[in-house]
């Protein structure tokens, strides 16, 4: 029984990229790890902004100054 986490901030991911997500994790263990979809377990779990750091900062900190993830 595969469980995948996926951990994001707290951003406004919606539903319907929450059920994208869920399906393509869910193809992608079956096709490469021949596992069962109907017993693969995927959650997804948001932080705060708060919550979440990285370059010793909080996200919420890093946003106000207009730094992302994929900005440098």
């Amino acid at each position: 029984m595969p469980v995948v986490k996926i951990e994001v901030t707290r951003e406004g991911v919606t539903k319907e990229q929450k059920q994208a997500l869920i399906k393509g994790v869910t193809d992608l263990i079956s096709d490469v790890l021949n596992k069962n979809p109907q017993l693969t377990h995927v959650l997804i779990k948001e932080y705060d902004l708060d919550d979440w750091g990285f370059a010793g900062e909080q996200v919420s900190e890093l946003r106000a100054k207009g730094i992302t993830a994929d900005k440098k």
